[in-house]
């Protein structure tokens, strides 16, 4: 018998697909993509891919915060933000990039996530705290991926390359520059917010095995908080911002990503 989250995971699958091809073939001929439609049929996508998140994440035993729930989770708000962003910022081609990554998220969090027969109820201000936790892990991913990218249109304008395959395909230079730190004062705060709850609703970090998460996570803030104070105080941008762009992210996922990794597939913890 074909289970409901089946069923929606091969629509939410479809509405993706649909809204990817429409936004790539209107981009490759050079047309004007209709922002609503690309809005509707993937926030349709989105929603069915909430419902799938649904049945994986909401156990009777509690919250199943599995490797693979949270990249699907990630998956799924990195598109969301993808699209809310486009529709002040002339970056809709970008979301060429979130909406396979969203699919993807899906596909393996549909398929790969097992059932934990222990969980922990926690409390509300815990389920926020990795909630938020979760969102800003999202978004500096993006502003990572961004980063990426920036790159790779300087590269090809400073060495003046005759085929410019990123600076043809991607938005201007400006506007993603300008998307970059929009995404980085979104993760800050997020990120702010995630520390500031944790502190207050986790009371042994020790015990926990969570030592090492929070000093990466805590030394990830301040190298945002520094390239953020810089840009605005002194006007750092282009390879400096990159820079710590890449390195805080790579700290963040040190201690998030890492350390779940090898206690949940690892250890068997």
């Amino acid at each position: 018998m074909i289970s409901l989250p089946l069923v929606y995971t091969i629509l939410a699958l479809f509405a993706y697909t649909t809204s990817f091809w429409y936004l790539f073939l209107h981009l490759m001929s050079k047309r004007t993509p209709n922002h609503w439609f690309i809005g509707l049929i993937s926030g349709l996508g989105l929603l069915l891919h909430a419902v799938v998140l649904y049945f994986d994440l909401n156990t009777p035993l509690g919250i199943n915060y599995n490797v693979f729930n949270l990249m699907s989770f990630t998956s799924a708000l990195m598109l969301l933000l993808s699209l809310l962003y486009s529709t002040y910022r002339p970056v809709i081609a970008l979301n060429l990039i979130g909406i396979p990554v969203a699919a993807l998220g899906l596909i393996f969090g549909f398929a790969m996530s097992q059932p934990i027969l222990e969980l922990k109820q926690n409390s509300f201000g815990l389920d926020l705290h990795i909630i938020l936790s979760l969102s800003a892990y999202a978004v500096l991913l993006m502003a990572t991926i961004h980063a990426v990218l920036l790159w790779l249109q300087d590269r090809e304008l400073r060495n003046k390359q005759k085929h410019r395959v990123w600076v043809n395909l991607l938005p201007s230079f400006q506007a993603m520059e300008s998307l970059l730190f929009d995404m980085l004062i979104t993760g800050f705060a997020l990120l702010t917010a995630a520390l500031l709850f944790g502190f207050f609703t986790i009371d042994n970090f020790f015990a926990q095995h969570l030592a090492h998460k929070t000093a990466f996570s805590i030394v990830s803030w301040f190298v945002y908080g520094a390239l953020l104070f810089g840009h605005y105080q002194f006007g750092w941008r282009g390879q400096k911002a990159r820079r710590f762009t890449i390195v805080g992210f790579i700290l963040l996922a040190i201690g998030f990503i890492g350390s779940k990794f090898i206690l949940e597939m690892v250890i068997g913890r």
